[in-house]
C-alpha cells in the first residue's frame, strides 16, 4: 500500500513537472530572425512569441497559424517600452489563412509594399478570422503607389486597435480592407498629407459590417474614410457581392483637414455619426460610383448625423460633391452642428437634404489651435461631435 502511494506521488510530481515544462515552451523569447521563423513555424494554440528589443529585417511570413478562442497565438514585444523594429521587405509581415491570432506592440517601418498584409490565402470561401492587431506603429511604407500601412483581404471577425500609422503610399490607404466582414477599427491615429491621393481607411470589395470608432485622422490624404471604392471583379468576397461596401459605421472620430473627410463610393448603407470634422479642404462628403458594372447597386442610403463640422467658407463652397450613377436622394444630413470660421452663423450649401441643422451656436474647445478639440462643459455644441477623448486630443 505504502509502495503504491509512493508511486502515485512520484507520478504526480512528474506530471506536474511536464505540465510546467510545456507551459514554458508555449512562451518563447526570440532574439533574431532565425529564432522568430522557428517560433512562427512551430506556433500552436496558446503559444506566445515575445520578440526582444532590436532591429529586424522585414519580409517575415507565416501561413496556417491556428489559435483558438481560449488560446490565441500571440506575437508581441518582450519589452513594451522598447518594441522591436522591423525594417524593409516587401511586407514587414505577411500572414495567410490564419485564425485566432494577436499581433501587438511592434514597429513596422520602410516596407516596399505594405506594413502588414493579412489575407485568406486566395480561398475566398475560407476567410482568415478572429485576428487582432493592437498597439502597432506603422510608418514610412511604400512610395507613390498603391501601398498600404495595413492591408486586409478576406478577413472576418477582426479588430485593429490603438494603432498609429503615418506616411503610407501616396496612392494607398493607412488601412485597406478588401472583402472584409464584421470588423472594428478602434482608437487608431493616422497622420498623412493633404497632397496625397490616398485614403485613411478604406473598406471595399464587398466588405460589410465594418465599424470605424474613435479614430483621429490628421490630414490623411484626399479622403479620410473611403466607404466603398473600386475593386476588380475577381477580388470581391463574396465573389458576387452587388456592392463595394454595406453597413459601414463611422462614429466618434475626428477629421482634421483632407479635401473630403467622408467619401461614400458604391456603398449600400452607411452611418456617419458623432464625428468632429475640422476645416475640411473642399467638401465634407462625396457621393460617388466608381464601379459601374451593371450588377452593382447605385451608391445609396447614407446618413450623416449629429456631427460637429467647423468649416472655412472660403475653402468650401458646398458641403457635398455628388457624382453620376448615384442616388443622392437616399442620403441626408440629420441634426448636425455647423460652425463657420467667419463667425457669422453662415448656413452651408448642401446638395442633399438636411434635417434640423444647427448654425447659430459657437463651440468652445479646450485648445483649438493646439489641436485639442475636446469641448468645454459649457460649450453650446457639446452634444454634437466626437465623444472619444482619445480622438479629440492630439498625439505625437
Amino acid at each position: 500500500m505504502r509502495h503504491n502511494i509512493l508511486l502515485f506521488l512520484v507520478f504526480g510530481i512528474l506530471t506536474a513537472s511536464f505540465s510546467l515544462s510545456d507551459t514554458r515552451a508555449e512562451d518563447v523569447v526570440v532574439h533574431n530572425v532565425t529564432e522568430l521563423r522557428q517560433a512562427l513555424n512551430g506556433a500552436r494554440a496558446g503559444h506566445v512569441i515575445r520578440i526582444a528589443p532590436g532591429r529586424y529585417p522585414g519580409g517575415q511570413s507565416a501561413a496556417g497559424l491556428q489559435g483558438t478562442a481560449d488560446a490565441p497565438i500571440r506575437i508581441t514585444a518582450l519589452d513594451l517600452a522598447d518594441p522591436p523594429v522591423f525594417e524593409g521587405g516587401g511586407n514587414a509581415f505577411h500572414f495567410s489563412s490564419v485564425s485566432h491570432i494577436v499581433v501587438e506592440s511592434l514597429v513596422l517601418s520602410g516596407s516596399q509594399y505594405n506594413g502588414i498584409n493579412i489575407d485568406d490565402g486566395g480561398k475566398s470561401d475560407r476567410p482568415s478570422h478572429h485576428v487582432v492587431l493592437k498597439g502597432l506603429t506603422v510608418r514610412d511604407i511604400g512610395s507613390g503607389g498603391n501601398h498600404d500601412g495595413i492591408k486586409l483581404s478576406g478577413l472576418k471577425d477582426f479588430k485593429v486597435e490603438n494603432c498609429r500609422l503615418s506616411n503610407w503610399g501616396k496612392g494607398g490607404s493607412a488601412i485597406d480592407m478588401v472583402g472584409c466582414h464584421q470588423g472594428e477599427i478602434l482608437n487608431c491615429t493616422f497622420f498623412g498629407s493633404e497632397d496625397d491621393a490616398g485614403n485613411g481607411v478604406q473598406a471595399k470589395g464587398g466588405s460589410s459590417e465594418i465599424r470605424i470608432l474613435g479614430c483621429r485622422f490628421d490630414n490623411v490624404g484626399s479622403r479620410g474614410v473611403n466607404l466603398g471604392g473600386s475593386t476588380g471583379l475577381p477580388f470581391f468576397r463574396p465573389i458576387d457581392a452587388p456592392f463595394e461596401a454595406r453597413n459601414i459605421a463611422v462614429e466618434d472620430c475626428v477629421f482634421l483637414g483632407s479635401p473630403a473627410p467622408i467619401a461614400f463610393v458604391g456603398v449600400d448603407g452607411a452611418k456617419v455619426r458623432h464625428n468632429t470634422i475640422y476645416l475640411p479642404g473642399k467638401y465634407v462628403v462625396r457621393i460617388l460610383q466608381e464601379n459601374t458594372n451593371e450588377r452593382f447597386v447605385k451608391c445609396r442610403n447614407g446618413v450623416i448625423e449629429r456631427n460637429l463640422i467647423i468649416f472655412d467658407p472660403a475653402r468650401m463652397g458646398s458641403t457635398t460633391n455628388v457624382g453620376p450613377n448615384t442616388m443622392p436622394e437616399t442620403f441626408g444630413y440629420v441634426d448636425n452642428a455647423w460652425f463657420s470660421t467667419d463667425q457669422r452663423g453662415r448656413k452651408p450649401r448642401h446638395e442633399i437634404r438636411e434635417e434640423k441643422g444647427v448654425t447659430d451656436r459657437i463651440p468652445i474647445f479646450v485648445d483649438r489651435d493646439g489641436g485639442d478639440l475636446r469641448q468645454s462643459r459649457d460649450s453650446p455644441t457639446r452634444e454634437y461631435g466626437s465623444r472619444a477623448d482619445t480622438a479629440l486630443t492630439p498625439s505625437r
